[in-house]
């Protein structure tokens, strides 16, 4: 057996106890910290992949192929997963959605990834994303996800690279070889701009249930629909919308358009999608004291009680961020003095120069950011 092949050996329980006494005496690294020297995807306990593919289809994104350790349990369509890389020697996580189907054969997975202005990790990835790129994974995750049974007909809606996850599940309906309708509406700057593209527009010739429906808001001419989203959109891709389950993902301006759409023609039970907003900040009595002060903006603003992210906003910065509810850790900065408290945990923080996610966290009196 080579160096290789533990990867994807199973332990039996003759094998933990051992394997218990070795990781204890590894401590503090763990196992996985001393094999990865030999080979990044030998792992006992950490789940890893293998960039086994990687295409660039449009001018800001890029689509990996990822080959997981034997710890993957696979996913279903719709879902995230936790994606770590190395930059320059820190680790940074992100979520992104699986696009391929959730059956595929080979046991690997399919994750497209836009390049954003403010974006580390999708930066990182467009520009130096290779085959033979180890990262860091975590099993799927999240409830946006189709029903079973599959209702009688489905309206996916996507814009930007909200298409991943709406991708997946068209990609899976057609492996099922669903015979409902199925409406495709994605909204995007330009033709140019829409991943997938060749792939859509074959799967709406060859299949009769199969609409596929591209609307671009920078571009007048090609396309189904132009401009943002209307309600004369989805009269005009699927007309009998109101009689069927519509997933939706995409950047807030559609996601908040398309909701109230839903909520004013009373079919929000209809209407799924993933709620990347955390819950109100509520401040205790009395403790909403202090200044965030952020250092290298040369800004100081009076603690408005808010998260850190929304009272950085609201000072004119533009911090890095994703799902606003301390999943992606996109917005992960480093506080050098005060203390903070976990919105979602109530946890309070007082060490120096430690890193805190700013959506889920505000400042309880002065606090000083190193952004």
């Amino acid at each position: 057996m080579s160096l290789l092949t533990p990867a994807r050996r199973r332990f039996s329980p003759r094998r933990l106890a051992p394997l218990a006494m070795f990781e204890a005496l590894a401590t503090p690294h763990g196992v996985d910290r001393y094999l990865e020297l030999v080979h990044p995807m030998l792992t006992v306990r950490e789940l890893r992949a293998e960039v086994t593919e990687v295409r660039r289809n449009t001018a800001d994104s890029v689509t990996l192929t990822l080959r997981p350790t034997r710890q993957w349990k696979g996913f279903e369509a719709g879902q995230f997963v936790q994606l770590t890389v190395e930059i320059d020697g820190v680790r940074r996580t992100r979520c992104y959605s699986p696009a391929c189907s959730q059956y595929r054969a080979d046991g690997r997975f399919e994750l497209t990834v836009k390049a954003h202005p403010e974006g580390l990790v999708s930066q990182y990835l467009n520009a130096h994303a290779a085959p033979g790129l180890v990262v860091g994974l975590a099993q799927a995750d999240g409830v946006f996800r189709l029903p079973t049974p599959r209702p009688d007909r489905i309206v996916l809606i996507s814009g930007g690279s909200g298409i991943t996850p709406v991708m997946s599940m068209l990609r899976t309906l057609c492996e099922e070889d669903y015979a409902g309708e199925v409406v495709f509406l994605h909204y995007a700057f330009t033709e140019k701009h829409v991943p997938y593209l060749d792939e859509l527009r074959e799967l709406d010739a060859a299949r009769d249930n199969v609409r596929v429906v591209l609307a671009y808001t920078e571009q007048s001419t090609g396309g189904d629909l132009h401009g943002l989203f209307h309600q004369k959109h989805l009269t005009a891709a699927a007309p009998w919308h109101a009689d069927a389950e519509t997933f939706l993902c995409g950047p807030p301006g559609l996601m908040k358009a398309i909701t109230s759409h839903y909520a004013a023609h009373g079919l929000a039970g209809h209407l799924h999608s993933e709620d990347f907003a955390p819950a109100p900040v509520v401040p205790a009595d009395g403790d909403v004291t202090g200044a965030v002060t952020y250092l290298r903006s040369d800004v100081t603003a009076t603690n408005a009680g808010e998260t850190l992210l929304e009272q950085a906003e609201a000072a004119g910065l533009s911090p890095e961020h994703g799902c606003r509810m301390g999943i992606c850790f996109s917005c992960t900065q480093i506080k050098t003095t005060g203390c903070t408290q976990n919105v979602r945990t109530g946890e309070v923080n007082s060490d120096p120069d430690v890193e805190i996610q700013l959506c889920i966290n505000r400042a309880v009196g002065d606090v000083t950011l190193d952004l």
